[in-house]
């Protein structure tokens, strides 16, 4: 059986308005609650944008910081992601030591994670990757041996998973049956 998540994704649907991330994550400080990751982008409408709070779900009730944030004027929704329910992806770029004896190994190592290396200099490569959080951690640690001069992070977006059943078959009218 596997051990239960201790982290948990909220989807924050808001209206795109000036100020409306500065009151959100005035709510987490005044509460004390602590984010985890946190990322920001506008939707397909202009009028939203979608704010994911990734949280520690051993130290803070997710219902306690749903209420908090529904009392916020410009929460439009709020979707819990579980993470068995959710696709979740990051990026990471990093620029790693990458001595000339070195270099093949690191190279070797970023096409394994499906990377990219984005600039090339005498000692140094910056690299690229983009998947589930847990590769990410992977890559940084093995990295870590060779030396990492420079690491950033995303935070994490996440979209609920698809509904897997097959969709309605169509006729030859396009009519579904």
């Amino acid at each position: 059986m596997a051990a239960s998540p201790t982290h948990q994704t909220l989807s924050v649907l808001v209206e795109n308005r000036f100020g409306v991330l500065a009151r959100v994550s005035g709510l987490f400080a005044r509460r004390g609650f602590n984010i985890i990751s946190l990322a920001v982008a506008p939707t397909d409408d202009e009028r939203f944008s979608r704010i994911n709070i990734v949280i520690d779900v051993e130290e803070t009730s997710v219902e306690q910081i749903t209420k908090q944030l529904f009392k916020l004027v410009n929460v439009v929704k709020i979707t819990e992601l579980h993470p068995s329910e959710a696709v979740e992806r990051e990026l990471l770029m990093a620029t790693v030591a990458a001595r000339p004896e070195q270099r093949g190994a690191v190279i070797e190592l970023v096409g394994v994670f499906e990377g990219r290396i984005v600039d090339v200099g005498g000692a140094y490569l910056t690299v690229m990757l983009a998947g589930e959080p847990d590769k990410l951690d992977d890559f940084e640690d093995l990295m870590r041996p060779y030396g990492i001069a420079e690491l950033q992070r995303t935070g994490r977006v996440a979209l609920p998973k698809l509904d897997r059943s097959a969709p309605p078959r169509l006729h030859a009218q396009g009519k579904a049956s």
